[in-house]
């Protein structure tokens, strides 16, 4: 298992398409499927935008991009389960094609690139699928909604739209040692692009230019794209949990909560600080992001391998009621406003997901219709095997719009003091969120960004 000074190292190889296929594979059989099967996958098609000549943002299906490494568009594989023959067809040249965007990627660049045991070109799609289909019990393994209209399955005596895809979402969750490099590559970039944010605060006017900030910072260390849009929320309006606008001003509010990462080679980092414009916390501001960073730092130590993500999540709660228990905010009994669930007012999310080529990864098997509101936004139910990377990102929150309506229901009232609570107000969201590789042992942290309140405050006040 890389570490985080050898990614570059492990990096220098191939992305494992053929160990992802074998699992795959492996996974199918062990439920009964056809050892003698074909995996069949597309990739994601060119288009152009609506009513213009332009290209849509290309983004790789994950699927594809699971079992090959290949981040080109109109590509398609087959694996072969009985003689794990890993096929990659990419599209041929086509000269009027080179005039316009040069020459594409060739049959033997594609070779020597990928880790794959053959490459043709995607007009051998057909032909190659039929010669595959030897056996009058072999059965193609495909994705529903994800096949082209011209390919033909014909040749095989079964097609299975319903094992494929939640086969690779469930091999996705543990990580091989060159997914791993990908994410502490990541995070390595976001965390300098996270050090500059901080840097920038004290003197930035508006939320856009944090923004700005950041993604300058990820695309000159190479990172092009965004695992997902960042929030960047000042003041009150990080008591929004996916504020999306970030174009408020900046003028006199306490904290900022910066939740961005970047994508390096489609695996993404998703990491959360929140610390003061100014350099220095309230006295308010400074005790909820005491909490926050205890929440964090007591669930993380919780973690390993087999440990079941519902009681870590439960383990937030708990140390939530007695921080706020202890500023007033909350009173009675820790027991009681456990059970009646009080503290889903001021933390309504659930403490982390999965996380790898998606920043909402799979295989989370989350209950969104749980009756239970402690329970009902958590993305990960169940036990975390060793190999999976989880966000650990407890939060505390003053929003209005949840909060209100809890001091009007006689059963939750009682445990919130209204008096206490209005100091509380101006702090917004205190969230912090780190990426955590979970091992046999224990677990590992990829997310090397500050978060010690005297690192904080050094580095934006040195900005």
């Amino acid at each position: 298992m890389g570490t985080a000074e050898n990614y570059q190292e492990v990096l220098r190889g191939k992305y494992p398409a053929k160990l992802h296929a074998k699992n795959v594979a492996e996974f199918i059989v062990a439920k009964g499927g056809d050892k003698t099967g074909t995996l069949y996958l597309e990739a994601q098609k060119s288009r152009l935008l609506e009513d213009n000549d332009e290209a849509e943002p290309f983004r790789q299906r994950r699927y594809f991009y699971y079992l090959s490494g290949c981040n080109l568009a109109d590509c398609y594989l087959t694996y072969s389960m009985q003689s794990e023959k890993l096929t990659l067809f990419i599209p041929p040249i086509e000269p009027e094609e080179v005039i316009w965007s040069g020459l594409p990627t060739s049959v033997e660049e594609a070779l020597e690139k990928y880790d794959v045991d053959e490459v043709k070109t995607t007009e051998d799609v057909n032909s190659h699928l039929a010669s595959s289909a030897n056996s009058p019990q072999t059965t193609l393994y495909a994705i529903p909604d994800q096949v082209s209209d011209e390919t033909t399955f014909l040749s095989y005596n079964n097609t299975d739209f319903s094992q494929l895809k939640s086969a690779i979402e469930t091999c996705r969750v543990t990580k091989s040692d060159y997914e791993i490099a990908l994410l502490r590559k990541a995070n390595a970039i976001s965390t300098d692009a996270h050090i500059n944010v901080m840097k920038a605060a004290s003197s930035a006017k508006n939320e856009t230019e944090l923004e700005a900030v950041f993604i300058k910072s990820c695309i000159e260390r190479g990172a092009k794209h965004q695992s997902y849009h960042s929030i960047v929320a000042a003041g009150e309006n990080a008591a929004t949990l996916h504020y999306v606008h970030n174009n408020a001003p900046i003028s006199g509010q306490d904290l900022l909560l910066l939740d961005a990462g970047c994508e390096a080679d489609c695996y993404c980092a998703d990491i959360t600080r929140t610390f003061p414009i100014s350099g220095s916390f309230t006295t308010e501001s400074r005790a909820i992001y005491d909490i926050v960073l205890d929440m964090q730092k007591q669930c993380t130590a919780a973690l390993k391998a087999g440990v079941k993500w519902d009681d870590v999540h439960l383990l937030a709660h708990k140390v939530a009621i007695q921080g706020l228990l202890s500023l007033g905010i909350m009173r009675g009994s820790p027991d009681d406003i456990l059970v009646a669930r009080t503290s889903v007012a001021f933390f309504p999310h659930g403490l982390g997901h999965y996380l790898g080529m998606d920043t909402h990864d799979t295989g989370g098997n989350p209950n969104y219709r749980d009756a239970d509101p402690m329970f009902r936004y958590l993305r990960v139910r169940g036990t975390l095997p060793a190999r999976s990377v989880i966000t650990v990102e407890p939060g505390i929150y003053f929003c209005r719009f949840i909060i209100e309506p809890y001091l009007k229901e006689e059963g939750q009232r009682k445990f919130i003091d209204e008096k206490v609570l209005e100091r509380y107000w101006s702090v917004g969201g205190v969230r912090i969120e780190d990426n955590i590789l979970i091992t046999e042992e224990g677990s590992e942290n990829l997310t090397p960004t500050p978060k010690e309140v005297e690192d904080l405050v050094r580095i934006i006040k040195a900005g």
